[in-house]
């Protein structure tokens, strides 16, 4: 199946949660001057432009990154994030966006590698278009592709997985291809993005459980919904699952969330949360 384009929903609050523990991550990989690789499994078009008709149809970056660009200022840890969406909007005006890739690519220095793998006929045409030299990228799937480019050139980095989840066999894919990655390359940092749905459909916990044990010591867990869970159809919310995560990603996840939910409550059943899901004493 392959429907999902993910322009409708650019920008929104799953986004902003997303793409900024992503910047931290690469932040925190930029530290030192070692080279990094960024591997993405499912890229989409790289990034959005914000008054496309797809976009525009549903607009939820009017409740997700606009809120948070207006006060851009006020948000130190995100000065990384911002200036990967300043880069794209050389005037004060939020016109486009950037997806995963383009984040990656703002981080990018000449010692590091992006190879960005997408399935999608259109979006990987897209993709093509939106980024510069200096990137491979590869129309396969992201789940075979992924083991099958373990280890890496450099050998530290970070890999993003951020499936649609449109089969609910996915979830079991993401954790089948991370057992598989763990064999090939364990000291790499992986990053899973994951929803969070309504009750009848969600399946989040089993994910969680899942990536706890597919082989990592380390398994740090980000959430925010931004509304109450309903019964039976709708995204309340998303979820960063971190194997691996850099030292100190916990601490300013403690300090991010919080302002993350105040600003981008939908309702009063907003909230957040972080945990270990494995954490090892070494």
């Amino acid at each position: 199946m392959l429907s999902y384009r993910h322009a409708f929903h650019a920008g929104n609050h799953a986004d902003v949660l997303k793409h900024a523990v992503q910047s931290l991550i690469l932040e925190a990989l930029s530290v030192k001057d070692k080279g990094f690789c960024y591997i993405d499994t499912h890229s989409g078009a790289g990034g959005y432009a914000l008054d496309h008709e797809w976009t525009q149809k549903k607009a939820e970056y009017l409740t997700g990154i606009a809120p948070l660009w207006q006060q851009r200022r006020k948000w130190p840890q995100l000065a990384g994030y911002f200036a990967a969406i300043e880069a794209m909007n050389p005037t004060d005006e939020l016109d486009f966006y950037p997806g995963s890739p383009k984040v990656a690519a703002h981080f990018q220095r000449p010692q590091d590698s992006l190879t960005l793998m997408e399935l999608h006929h259109n979006e990987v045409d897209l993709l093509r278009q939106n980024m510069g030299n200096g990137v491979a990228i590869h129309h396969r799937d992201g789940f075979e592709g992924l083991p099958a480019l373990l280890p890496p050139t450099p050998r530290r980095g970070l890999v993003l997985i951020d499936p649609p989840y449109e089969l609910k066999e996915d979830y079991q894919t993401v954790a089948t291809t991370l057992a598989k990655a763990y064999k090939r390359w364990p000291i790499g940092i992986y990053a899973i993005w994951y929803p969070l749905l309504a009750r009848k459909v969600d399946r989040s916990g089993a994910l969680r459980e899942a990536l706890a044990n597919c082989g990592f010591e380390q398994v740090l867990c980000a959430e925010l919904s931004v509304s109450a869970q309903a019964d039976d159809f709708g995204m309340y919310g998303s979820g960063m699952i971190v194997l691996n995560p850099p030292w100190k990603l916990d601490e300013q996840l403690t300090e991010l969330l919080p302002r993350l939910k105040d600003t981008l409550a939908q309702d009063k059943a907003a909230d957040w949360k972080l945990e270990w899901l494995k954490k090892s004493d070494s």
